[in-house]
């Protein structure tokens, strides 16, 4: 019995530092002071990072979170709260209301593309497009992707660019771009 209990214990033990160990071997990014790990879905990710309150805020006020959650893929262009905050004033408070949870719906899902795109993806994107790559948004609408030098910029038919500013963040049902404006529909 004795050595039927150390064999558990053996083994537990064993799963434990195995489970530590992968941890630790992730490749992650840092965005927003936390680590974001490639074993964690968009929503358990962004959870953690000090740079995205607000569009946490949002998704949730907008029944996304489950959305997000699923499997996917998805690329999400990740607006900063910073970017937000570069929206005329009263603009987030008036999204968050509960009678503007189809607009609020429509903007969060506008920075969201269907696959995974890798910067090195949509990089060569906009090579093939000869300049430009045009994404559908699971919103419906359209961005459009652009390159100067190694940075990427997405934007709206408004004339809203948004900058990548941390590129390739993976997660484990797709890829966030952090940007530094909020593109519309």
């Amino acid at each position: 019995m004795k050595t039927r209990n150390q064999l558990v214990q053996f083994v537990l033990v064993g799963l434990l530092c195995s489970g530590i160990a992968f941890a630790q071997s992730e490749k992650t990014v840092n965005v927003g002071g936390a680590p974001m790990y490639p074993s964690k879905n968009i929503v358990q990710n962004a959870l953690n990072s000090k740079d995205h309150t607000t569009l946490v805020a949002a998704v949730k006020a907008a029944g996304l979170v489950d959305v997000l959650q699923s499997a996917g893929p998805f690329t999400v262009f990740a607006p900063t709260n910073a970017a937000f905050d570069k929206l005329p004033a009263g603009t987030v408070d008036y999204l968050l209301k509960p009678e503007n949870l189809e607009k609020l719906q429509t903007v969060l899902k506008f920075h969201v593309v269907a696959g995974k795109f890798s910067a090195e993806d949509l990089m060569n994107l906009v090579k093939k497009g000869k300049g430009k790559a045009t994404l559908k948004t699971v919103a419906g609408g359209e961005l459009t992707v652009t390159q100067k030098g190694n940075t990427l910029m997405v934007s709206d038919r408004n004339g809203n660019v948004a900058t990548v500013t941390i590129g390739n963040v993976f997660q484990s049902n797709g890829v966030i771009h952090v940007v530094d404006t909020v593109v519309l529909p």
